[in-house]
């Protein structure tokens, strides 16, 4: 893992490295990304639980759930919600509400937002309800041999998988949470504020520039006066640093859990993308000593008797795991796990990180290598192309439109239907 902050993310890496892609632009509107919710279970249509299926376009989930709480006269927390969708599309989900007057339901919308039906069920939505997302999403500009490309590309995912790594958006707009997670797990409090506070770069914009360049300069009051408005977390810090006459420790640690639990969850995100990038060009190849992930039940099992289970990795039926690193991590062997234990060496941080010392404690988990991609379909319209799929949750569409566009756009795209929890 890079360790300069002034590092640029590697690429995403491809399992279609070797054709061609379609290029073009996406996102010029956001009807041209359209996402739908899969949830892991439908409504029963009885229970005192409203479950309102919502279309919004151009307003993220929270803000949805903000203005149903005034359309309903209801408090926000009260509202549940299986995933988060961004607001640079045009979505449709489900959100829960309990005891609520039918009749307040009825033609319920506002701007930007319209309810399109309406059930009932026994339990409040919580993140995590859902099975995955379904896209249908407009890439402009692909040209008159736009759809062959396409088709080649999406037969190779269909069969092979598509790469489960984290989208670059993981990783903030600087690309560097990653490095405040290892500072966190490390305990290297100055390393986390300068990192949050410091090293301004040519392609920050003037005022965070500014405000960045005082902190390196140790001119803290004056960064504080200049951090423009909306950063909370990082007025937080820089408050706690003032009254603290410079302890870093203790200014670091200021940090919201939540927060802190990102940063480190980034770190844990980029350790997992090596490991798949080193394992490609075949992420559905199992190697002795492997960990393999059942993709019908989410089950792990080690890996026994390669001629038996490689048919059913052929199959897309189980993949090879790699690691989301943590104590309780069950580790894999022979080369899964040289790989493995070699990328972690390499990020700087130790496994005796991941307990105590005043952090959370990390528990870790496996991940899928690959996921298969789900109702893939294929649309020209003059020069542009509507592809459409499905993923399981968790799994990030800008990985499907990198490896088919090939141009560098769907890096650094927001990815609006991610519905990502932190893992522990």
């Amino acid at each position: 893992m890079p360790d300069h902050v002034d590092c640029v993310l590697p690429p995403m890496p491809r399992v279609t490295a070797d054709l061609p892609g379609v290029g073009g632009r996406i996102r010029e509107h956001p009807a041209d990304f359209e996402v739908t919710e899969l949830p892991a279970y439908e409504p029963s249509g009885e229970g005192t639980h409203a479950y309102l299926w919502v279309e919004k376009v151009g307003i993220p989930t929270m803000e949805l759930v903000h203005r149903l709480a005034a359309a309903l006269g209801r408090k926000a927390q009260e509202f549940g919600v299986a995933g988060l969708k961004d607001a640079r599309a045009k979505t449709r989900q489900w959100i829960s509400i309990e005891h609520v007057d039918p009749a307040k339901l009825e033609n319920l919308k506002g701007d930007g937002w319209r309810v399109l039906k309406v059930s009932h069920h026994k339990n409040k939505l919580k993140i995590g309800h859902l099975r995955g997302n379904s896209f249908r999403i407009l890439i402009r500009g692909t040209g008159a041999d736009g759809e062959g490309r396409a088709r080649a590309i999406m037969d190779r995912l269909t069969t092979g998988g598509v790469p489960n790594i984290f989208g670059h958006q993981r990783f903030g707009l600087r690309g560097d949470t990653h490095l405040m997670g290892a500072a966190i797990l490390n305990g290297e409090w100055k390393r986390l504020c300068d990192l949050l506070l410091g090293h301004p770069r040519q392609s920050d914009p003037p005022a965070a520039w500014k405000f960045r360049s005082l902190y390196d300069a140790g001119e803290y009051h004056d960064a504080r006066r200049n951090l423009p408005h909306g950063h909370r977390e990082h007025a937080a810090v820089l408050d706690a640093l003032l009254r603290s006459k410079g302890d870093f420790s203790r200014a670091g640690q200021t940090l919201p859990r939540q927060m802190k639990r990102f940063f480190v969850s980034a770190w844990q995100s980029a350790l997992f993308n090596e490991v798949v990038a080193q394992r490609l060009p075949n992420l559905g190849l199992l190697l002795p000593g492997d960990l393999a992930w059942l993709h019908d039940r989410g089950a792990v099992f080690r890996v026994e008797d390669l001629a038996v289970d490689q048919p059913r990795a052929d199959r897309l039926e189980i993949s090879p795991t790699g690691p989301l690193f943590g104590f309780r991590m069950t580790e894999p062997t022979g080369r899964p796990g040289e790989i493995e234990k070699a990328v972690l060496a390499a990020s700087g941080v130790g496994s005796g990180a991941f307990r105590g010392g005043g952090k959370d404690n990390l528990k870790g988990c496996r991940r899928p290598l690959r996921v298969p991609l789900e109702s893939p379909a294929l649309e020209a319209v003059s020069e542009d192309l509507w592809i459409s799929f499905s993923l399981p949750s968790g799994c990030y569409a800008t990985v499907v439109l990198d490896e088919l566009m090939k141009s560098g756009a769907a890096e650094a795209e927001p990815d609006a239907g991610v519905d990502e929890e932190i893992e522990e």
